[in-house]
């Protein structure tokens, strides 16, 4: 192997490591801690995809579908791909989650997500620029754009996993443009491509298909203007490709878009039932350093402790006026101007909607499947386009100095070298410097309460629980907990976007009440009346829970244990009529069956009695730490 060669593969090599090195450092609070036992939070959106990662291991050791699961929202259940589940993560990592569990997974996903993304653009930009850092500055601010970074706060794998993008994009470039190879390899390559997209984000894929609409058209339209003999050359070709692409994705996706779509428990309607009020950005999120990103009450106390982050569109003015500069300075490199307008397309798509605006997201909201996808995911590729830029122009910088400054010797290429550099610092120094203060994540031990370290796991294998937290209040716990736990229970309801009321059916008044005991922050919690309780039973009911546990853990805050442990044991003791017994620190109803005759009906209780037996019961015991006593005060005074 020749000198330039060797050279070339050490420094794809050395990128490589250096982004695994710096993912690694991010992440470095899980790797230091425990790997297996340290994540973000074991709460909120991470305890999803815990979830996530557990049960494809669970149903491959257990010979059961990996797509679908009664285990959580019994008796319904969730279909995965109608989610966020990222299949095309945890069904590789499988063995991971086998031998370390699924916070082992969670963290090796999350390291690797940036890492492969950012080697992934590089690996594409490499080819499309003689100079290797330029490339690999490219490829650096894709993986480790502000779009990852908040996504992976919150373990948003769908979004921070984008390492085929570049890839995809890669191949239509060839197909549209390139045509250097056979359109029935490329095509088939874009098929493959796009059928493992849709493992790792279906929203994306729609993302995707929303841009080469787009930009397809544009370059229809660019050809007629100003090529028609290059247009007529290069569509037959384009053709051939995208119809081979077209193809084996149908063949491939079909039955898996089937499943998404209308296989069991799949999800009618808006995905994400709120998704006019997460909203898109405005002008200042692109620019300014000290915007923090919306969010709402739910994700803020739904998985991180630490510092909440930018925005995650932020570009920052040093990275658009290199962009600007660039455009003007290489204004015949067609290829920027492209990017450029993909970049601006991303932008103009990302904005949320305002009156008296006329934004694309309002024609979004009117198209089938596309209505689902939040704007916001969009700079997602925006950042991709961004980082195609700036490659390019730093390329051109470290050629172009040279060139001009002859009498520099064998110095001009230092020199070039050097304002390449300074013009990628220029770029990426201001958004480092943005985020650096937030780096590295804030990880938290994943920890269980006593009772399902010691209890969960020696279950018979048709019980039904309802944990408290409820898992579609907001806090999300009792995921993480069934996950450790390697799925020895099933359990009502769960997160996502399946956990909202109006999905509920005939149980909605009781999720509704449970939502709002283990919440109870802005809205008073259930007082235990009539209504409550029948709506609780009836819930159960539909559920066929046949085990209530509440399980608290002194010392731990909101996002582990709900609202009020105390109180929702009094609550619950009303609504089952009957004590609950203490097991491992629990307080634990079981053999519940309010359909049964017999069985005891709920307690009647005046709307103060919950606050004073609980009352009562913290002036004798510490706070979260169960005893019969707050329980038998409710029986006590329901019978007086």
């Amino acid at each position: 192997m020749d000198a330039p060669r060797r050279r070339t593969r050490s420094f794809v090599v050395l990128a490589g490591l250096s982004y695994l090195v710096f993912a690694v450092i991010l992440w470095w609070g899980a790797w230091s801690q425990g790997a297996s036992t340290h994540t973000l939070c074991g709460c909120g959106d991470p305890a999803l995809f815990l979830w996530f990662f557990q049960w494809p291991a669970t149903a491959v050791a257990h010979l059961h579908n990996p797509l679908y699961s009664t285990a959580l929202f019994h008796p319904g259940g969730v279909n995965l791909l109608a989610q966020t589940s990222v299949l095309g993560l945890s069904v590789p990592l499988m063995p991971v989650t086998w031998l370390f569990g699924p916070v082992a997974s969670l963290n090796v996903a999350s390291t690797l997500a940036p890492t492969l993304s950012a080697f992934a653009a590089f690996m594409v930009l490499r080819r499309r620029v003689r100079w290797m850092p330029a490339a690999y500055l490219g490829g650096l601010l894709y993986g480790f754009s502000p779009s990852v970074l908040t996504s992976l706060q919150f373990s948003h794998l769908m979004t921070a996993a984008i390492m085929l993008l570049p890839l995809i994009l890669a191949t239509l470039d060839e197909i549209l443009v390139r045509q250097q190879h056979s359109p029935v390899k490329a095509g088939l390559l874009l098929g493959l491509l796009l059928f493992f997209q849709f493992f790792l984000s279906s929203e994306m894929l729609a993302v995707v298909a929303v841009l080469f609409v787009v930009c397809i058209a544009a370059l229809l339209l660019h050809g007629v203007v100003a090529d028609r003999a290059r247009l007529r050359l290069i569509v037959p070709h384009a053709a051939r490709g995208l119809v081979v692409s077209g193809v084996v994705g149908a063949v491939l996706l079909i039955y898996p878009v089937w499943f998404a779509l209308l296989g069991p428990a799949h999800l009618s309607g808006l995905i994400w039932p709120n998704i006019g009020s997460i909203g898109g950005y405005d002008g200042a999120s692109f620019i300014s350093a000290n915007l923090i990103h919306h969010v709402n009450l739910y994700t803020a106390i739904g998985g991180y402790e630490g510092s909440q982050l930018p925005s995650s569109a932020y570009l920052g003015w040093g990275l658009l006026g290199v962009a600007l500069a660039g455009l003007f300075l290489f204004i015949r490199d067609r290829r920027l101007w492209f990017y450029a307008f993909l970049l601006a397309v991303c932008v103009g798509c990302s904005w949320g909607t305002r009156p008296g605006e006329l934004v694309p997201e309002r024609l979004f909201h009117q198209i089938p499947v596309i209505e689902n996808v939040i704007e916001q995911r969009f700079m997602i590729i925006g950042f991709l386009a961004a980082a195609f830029l700036l490659a390019m122009i730093v390329d051109h910088i470290r050629w172009r100095v040279p060139a001009l400054w002859k009498k520099a010797g064998r110095w001009s290429g230092l020199l070039g070298a050097g304002a390449a550099l300074g013009v990628a610092a220029v770029a990426l120094v201001p958004i480092g410097a943005t985020f650096a203060s937030s780096m590295p994540f804030v990880m938290r031990p994943v920890t269980l309460p006593r009772w399902y370290v010691s209890v969960a796991p020696h279950l018979p294998p048709d019980r039904v629980l309802l944990n408290y937290p409820a898992p579609f209040s907001g806090i999300q716990v009792a995921m993480a907990w069934q996950a450790v736990d390697a799925m020895h229970f099933s359990q009502a309801g769960g997160g996502g976007p399946q956990g909202v009321s109006y999905r509920a059916g005939a149980a909605e008044p009781g999720f509704k009440a449970l939502e709002d005991l283990a919440f109870g922050i802005t809205i008073p919690q259930p007082t235990g009346t009539r209504a409550e309780s029948a709506a609780v039973r009836r819930a159960i009911s539909v559920w066929k829970v046949n085990t209530v546990v509440i399980a608290p853990e002194k010392g731990t805050g909101l996002t582990l244990q709900g609202h009020d442990p105390t109180y929702a044991a009094a609550f619950m003791t009303a609504v089952l009529g009957r004590l609950p017994r203490i097991q491992a620190g629990a307080w634990v109803w079981d053999n519940v069956s309010v359909d049964r005759a017999g069985d005891p009906p709920p307690l009647r209780v005046a709307p103060t009695l919950i606050a004073r037996c609980v009352k009562a019961d913290e002036k004798v015991v510490a706070a979260q730490v169960a005893t019969l006593r707050v329980a038998r005060c409710m029986k006590a005074s329901a019978h007086r």
